[in-house]
């Protein structure tokens, strides 16, 4: 496929545009060849939008130019595309999460081992400057032996201004499933593979009520757990108090924390790509660490480059479908242990994405 490899962009929803947008920065590593959705003209004004050739999933899925397919849908189509275009012999990323069970995650890397193709999955968040920056640093031992640390993703949903809020609160929704791939994956990236989850979950409330301009009104019924509260235990011996939440109105934790033999970290909320980045030794005070790598702005799209340069150079991509599994393990297991009321024991595992070289300009990758 030469120095550059061609996606194709199936789902065309309100995530496209930031991938659409991002991608131009790795002209040289890929091109969005061509977008589809369920409904064409979603497409089309999509496609209108960033000149980009609209067509039908069919014919997408059978142009042979293509080799990643980049699937934006909604999280409960994720493994039936997935697993639609592996069976046309190309390589998958996805919007998080991976899938909606780990019987399905596991479907879409057993059939692409066969193929022998790549699968991967966002967030790709944590490629960005600021997470790269405190996995440096933890590398290089500011801040000691990681013992302890917090996450916390706490508001009170989306109703108030997205304009299909009604998914977030059906099965494959909640603020886990949602936003926990974000911090859980950072995690990940910063601390290796999780052990065991302890939690307890709850509902705040059966409905919502809709106040966007689009949805006005609207009874939303709730199906899933909008409020998860548990710990975390990491190989590496870490213990993380980790919260996501869709029932707080307010609050004022740090999106992450971690506390080390020798000091302590501010992580960047990891739904974002940039700063700041704190630590704090012991008997000092907050102070703010330039940022050691590139990419602080919105890169979304980072991982399908990413992607694409291990295709082209036989290595493992770091926004791998493995990561994504795991992750996806760690989440399911905290509604699990609050209806056992037991640990729940980790049971994948998955290697620790390669940190980005500080080299790198922007639009490069190794």
């Amino acid at each position: 496929m030469g120095k550059k490899i061609n996606v194709g962009l199936i789902g065309c929803g309100n995530i496209s545009g930031s991938y659409l947008k991002a991608a131009k920065t790795f002209s040289e590593i890929i091109e969005i060849k061509s977008c589809a959705d369920i409904r064409f003209e979603t497409a089309e004004a999509k496609g209108a939008e960033f000149g980009v050739e609209a067509v039908s999933i069919p014919e997408l899925l059978s142009d042979k130019d293509i080799g990643i397919v980049l699937n934006l849908t909604i999280p409960k189509a994720h493994t039936e595309v997935n697993l639609k275009a592996i069976a046309a012999g190309k390589h998958v990323h996805c919007e998080k999460p991976f899938a909606l069970s780990r019987d399905d995650g596991k479907k879409v890397l057993d059939a692409a081992k066969r193929k022998k193709l790549l699968t991967g999955c966002a967030p790709d968040t944590f490629l960005g400057a600021g997470i790269q920056t405190c996995r440096k640093l933890i590398d290089d031992g500011w801040i000691g032996r990681p013992v302890a640390g917090t996450a916390f993703m706490m508001c009170h949903g989306h109703e108030s201004w997205h304009p299909n809020a009604g998914f977030y609160y059906e099965v494959g929704g909640g603020p886990m499933l949602d936003m926990g791939p974000y911090y859980i994956t950072a995690l990940v990236n910063l601390l290796g593979p999780a052990k065991k989850v302890s939690a307890s979950t709850s509902m705040a409330f059966k409905e919502r009520f809709a106040t966007c301009k689009e949805l006005y009104g609207r009874r939303l019924p709730v199906h899933v757990e909008t409020h998860l509260a548990g710990v975390v235990e990491f190989h590496c011996g870490a213990l993380i108090s980790v919260v996501m939440s869709f029932d707080v109105w307010k609050h004022s934790h740090s999106p992450i924390e971690i506390y080390g033999t020798a000091g302590s970290m501010q992580v960047p909320d990891p739904n974002t790509f940039g700063g700041p980045v704190r630590i704090s030794k012991p008997g000092g005070d907050w102070m703010e660490i330039p940022l050691t790598h590139c990419y602080s702005e919105n890169m979304r799209s980072i991982g399908v480059a990413d992607m694409a340069m291990a295709i082209l150079s036989g290595r493992k991509n770091r926004c791998s479908g493995e990561l994504a599994q795991h992750v996806l393990d760690v989440m399911l297991a905290f509604e699990e242990s609050s209806k056992s009321g037991r640990h729940v024991e980790i049971r994948s595992k998955c290697e620790l994405p390669a940190p980005l070289p500080q080299t790198l300009a922007k639009g490069e990758l190794d």
